[in-house]
């Protein structure tokens, strides 16, 4: 994070929708609500996605999160190669009863928690799955209509998603105001760098060399960082 004092919060603009914290289990992240509440913290919206279930508010700037957990992989369902996912009511009384197995109070986040996807705000959903299937070489796992699409690699969900709810035809944010700066694609060696660079560059996307890594942008502007880890 930077800060950037008294910097503005863009509105209908591309950028970050929201950031996902994976939490280990569903005692997880029933523990996380029952914080969130302890301290008065304002949760916008809960969800069953099937694949999922989520919790979701805002840090103070305005940037959206989400705090969620996996079901298992056993339960997920395709139909006509499309993962199944949706927006349905969470089962409030049946999380919470998870805490009846352990009273313990909250210390912290539980080991193993981990950033589980990014959710973009971007002008066009088809140009962000074009790019990120076609020249980044994720997998298309589901898509909500013409106005959400949910890629990943190995077979996950979603690394990332992009919509266009509040985002149809809109440019990037203008420089000075909060919200996403860059995320990081971690490849595993120099080779599977080499081969996305490639693939980047035959489709004609520019590209910036840093110390750090890699920078490229998806047509609506946000900024990718490509690092070996």
């Amino acid at each position: 994070m930077t800060e950037s004092a008294g910097a503005p919060l863009a509105s209908g603009m591309t950028g970050l929708y929201h950031f996902a914290i994976l939490v280990p289990s569903r005692l997880e992240l029933a523990k996380s609500l029952k914080q969130l509440a302890t301290s008065k913290i304002t949760v916008q919206g809960f969800a069953d996605h099937l694949v999922s279930e989520a919790i979701y508010l805002s840090d103070p700037d305005g940037n959206g999160i989400e705090i969620y957990r996996d079901r298992p992989r056993s339960e997920w369902t395709f139909r006509q190669g499309q993962l199944q996912m949706d927006t349905l009511p969470l089962d409030l009384d049946s999380l919470m009863s998870e805490l009846e197995s352990d009273p313990q109070p909250w210390t912290g986040l539980a080991d193993g928690t981990r950033i589980g996807h990014i959710h973009l705000k971007v002008a066009s959903v088809d140009d962000a799955e074009s790019f990120y299937t076609n020249v980044l070489g994720f997998d298309l796992m589901t898509r909500y209509g013409p106005s959400a699409g949910f890629v990943s690699a190995g077979g996950y969900h979603h690394h990332i998603g992009f919509n266009t709810w509040g985002s149809l035809g809109a440019p990037p944010p203008p420089l000075g105001t909060i919200g996403l700066r860059w995320f990081s694609l971690e490849l595993p060696n120099g080779q599977a760098l080499d081969h996305l660079l490639e693939m980047i560059h035959k489709a004609q996307v520019e590209t910036e060399n840093r110390p750090e890594g890699v920078f490229v942008s998806d047509p609506s502007g946000n900024r990718i960082l490509l690092q070996v880890i």
